[in-house]
């Protein structure tokens, strides 16, 4: 496979250019208007932010790319489906709340907001997995599945399970049903490690589940019950809740890359990845943790892996910041800053399960357009 092209463009702004009119050549520059968007429909895959994250992308991001989709004659909405765990964004009235919350109305965002798996989290499409080696059908929300060309627009960041969440992690894991979300999550199961456990409670709040019960001073899991979502690992102030197996979370980052490709395969697709508050956990919480690194920049391309390899890549090569988990974390490792954060995780997993597959190449060429 050849190398990929990604294109580039920094956080550094010269008086009367803004970073907006940046991302507008940046995706001139990057070939999206090599994608025919006339008279089709364009899911624009986002986070919107649980509410108390501050973190997550700003709604004029996303008022420029819906309007280049539209100046391109298409039709785009923005999307993403229901959560697992406990939060503002379990069913589509509370997940349309949050996102208004967040600045994400439709004069706001430029466009319409369609939450992708429906009501209650069940409107999905089994869609086969091309090249799948654990997932043959992916449970993905008929509205994303609906679309005629998918643009990622991603925040990223840290990730607790899978290293990093950048494009992969927000198309896989981001467009599955609540039924697809909790089947990439059911191989990776936490534990409490007793001795420093205080018995606090503070995992059990953030499980949807029930699955935490804390007696004698100590919080445990009950694996029947629990999905995997990791929302405890995080919630944690100790430090006491870790995967179980170590194939755990590799799991969690293949699945979530065959998801992807479920999404992507045989539709027009395009990737931005926007480095900037670059926090240590997941938009899914409701707080946000102080950003590791300085802000970089804005990554995109239409090929997925190669975007998500640029983004990792100029984050590692980042100074972390002091005072920040980047400096905190347990120790240095070779893997980069978010392993570091997250001794449990690998963030090359999921590349390199995607490259296995033929979701993309890791293997890039930067552009960079001023």
């Amino acid at each position: 496979m050849p190398k990929a092209r990604v294109f580039f463009t920094s956080m550094r702004c010269s008086l009367g250019d803004s970073l907006l009119m940046k991302l507008q050549r940046l995706l001139k520059a990057g070939g999206v208007e090599d994608i025919d968007f006339r008279k089709k429909f364009a899911a624009i895959k986002i986070h919107f932010g649980e509410p108390g994250n501050l973190a997550f992308l700003r709604p004029n991001f996303a008022r420029t790319v819906a309007r280049r989709i539209e100046q391109l004659k298409g039709f785009p909405f923005l999307t993403d489906c229901g959560t697992l765990y406990v939060g503002r964004r379990t069913h589509a009235l509370a997940h349309l709340d949050a996102a208004y919350e967040n600045g994400y109305g439709p004069y706001a965002a430029g466009c319409h907001i369609i939450i992708g798996d429906g009501l209650k989290g069940s409107d999905e499409s089994d869609v086969p997995v091309r090249n799948g080696e654990h997932v043959k059908v992916a449970k993905i929300g008929r509205a994303i599945m609906d679309a005629d060309v998918v643009v990622s627009l991603n925040h990223f960041k840290g990730h607790e399970i899978s290293g990093f969440g950048g494009a992969i992690k927000n198309v896989g894991m981001g467009s599955g049903s609540r039924a697809g979300k909790m089947a990439m999550h059911n191989d990776s199961k936490p534990q409490v490690s007793r001795k420093p456990c205080i018995g606090c409670g503070e995992c059990r709040k953030f499980c949807a589940q029930d699955a935490i019960t804390v007696a004698g001073g100590k919080a445990s899991i009950d694996h029947a019950l629990c999905v995997g979502c990791g929302r405890c690992l995080a919630s944690c102030p100790q430090h006491a809740i870790a995967n179980s197996w170590s194939s755990g979370p590799e799991m969690v980052s293949f699945k979530m890359t065959e998801y992807a490709m479920a999404v992507l395969d045989g539709r027009p697709n395009y990737h931005i990845n926007i480095v900037n508050q670059v926090s240590p956990f997941c938009d899914c919480h409701s707080e946000s943790d102080a950003a590791v690194i300085p802000d970089i920049g804005i990554f995109c391309g239409p090929d997925i892996v190669a975007v998500d390899r640029a983004s990792i890549d100029a984050v590692n090569a980042a100074v972390p910041l002091s005072g920040t988990l980047g400096t905190e974390g347990k120790g240095p490792s070779e893997k980069g800053i978010f392993t570091s954060i997250h001794p449990a995780t690998d963030w090359r997993s999921q590349l390199a399960h995607a490259e296995k597959i033929g979701l993309g190449t890791q293997d890039y060429e930067l552009v960079t357009v001023r």
